[in-house]
């Protein structure tokens, strides 16, 4: 009996609080699984990714008409997404690969972790690449995101261009942002070169686009918040492909503009898509718009299907393949779409099976 009270009795403990509480392995050992309500987004850590393995890129060097200095730099602003990584990294082959002066150009990556294995992998594959990587904390937008139609436009890192401003160097005033899956066939010079005038934000401009449909009809219908478009004409424009002036983002607070919008989303649900529509509540009608050819958007498809999309007619300067459908992993799938075969020449993933035969 004494042996029953002295080892049996805390071990049958100790299954009952197992059986109340359902338990969830991870790297660091198991923890209980406290399930949140349903209308609460819970970002986890990362699980462990095994990072993929790129070809070494060619050096890209400045010609001798190219300066060097300092304020001949071009700030690129993109994610470091373990999901995307393999679109990043083709993208900024594609930045390199048509830049007359690809040294002028200084990458600034933004993630969630510090992780000292991607930060190789990126000297690895661009040895001469100038670029410096930032942690982004989830925490700035715990409890501020609120669900969308598709999961990946949930993720924190989908938000950090909102906040720019608070993560970048204080001596940068001017950024390009892009989002990881698109394919640069232009000098980005020409982009960076754009004249903003008196304006925060350029980017293409598409106001032929169905604008109502980017909110719901509890947003049109209260006279409160439509409002915000008075003496404006809105425009739907892709958040991402952006020249940002930092310096004036950073003196006209519009970090605090777009958590405001956000805030009121989580109270009325006024729109459906992700970072998006915050950003237009803000800034739709007051940006610079800029040639199409710089952001030929679309080419993943709808955010729900991600069925194939043909280019649109005129000159291209940018590919991106925002919506539902990335190339990489419908080129893997073998069920890629036309379009798809457009940005094949610029990923460096070095698959497994090519591993095997080398």
């Amino acid at each position: 009996m004494a042996f029953w009270s002295s080892f049996h009795l805390p071990l049958l403990i100790g299954l009952l609080s197992l059986l109340l509480h359902p338990i969830a392995a991870t790297t660091d050992g198991i923890h209980l699984r406290i399930r949140p309500p349903s209308n609460i987004l819970i970002f986890k850590e990362a699980p462990t990714f095994r990072i993929p393995v790129f070809k070494e890129a060619p050096a890209f060097r400045n010609g001798n008409t190219c300066n060097s200095q300092k304020n001949n730099k071009i700030h690129i602003v993109m994610t470091l997404d373990a999901n995307y990584l393999r679109g990043t990294m083709a993208a900024v082959l594609s930045i390199l690969q048509h830049s007359i002066c690809p040294e002028n150009n200084f990458f600034h990556f933004l993630s969630l972790h510090i992780n000292p294995e991607i930060n190789s992998t990126i000297k690895t594959t661009f040895p001469y690449l100038n670029f410096k990587i930032y942690h982004f904390p989830s925490n700035l937008v715990f409890g501020k995101i609120s669900k969308s139609v598709r999961q990946a436009l949930d993720q924190p890192l989908n938000y950090a261009r909102i906040y720019l401003g608070d993560i970048l160097l204080t001596d940068v005033d001017r950024v390009i942002y892009l989002d990881s899956d698109i394919i640069v066939v232009d000098d980005i010079m020409k982009l960076w070169e754009v004249d903003l005038g008196d304006k925060v934000i350029a980017a293409p401009e598409y106001c032929h686009a169905n604008f109502t449909t980017y909110f719901t009809n509890r947003f049109w219908l209260d006279k409160s918040l439509t409002r915000t478009f008075e003496g404006r004409r809105p425009c739907y424009f892709n958040t991402g492909v952006m020249v940002i002036d930092i310096g004036k983002w950073r003196r006209g607070g519009y970090t605090r503009k777009v958590e405001e919008w956000m805030a009121v989303q989580k109270q009325k649900r006024i729109y459906h898509l992700g970072s998006l529509p915050p950003f237009l509540l803000v800034m739709a009608g007051n940006i610079k718009a800029i040639d199409h050819r710089w952001n030929q958007h679309g080419l993943g498809g709808d955010n729900f299907e991600g069925r194939c999309r043909r280019l649109h007619p005129g000159p291209i300067s940018l590919l991106h393949w925002s919506g539902k459908g990335k190339p990489w992993l419908r080129l893997d799938s073998r069920k890629p779409c036309i379009v798809d075969h457009l940005w094949a020449p610029y990923d460096l993933y070095r698959s497994l099976n090519v591993r095997l035969e080398e």
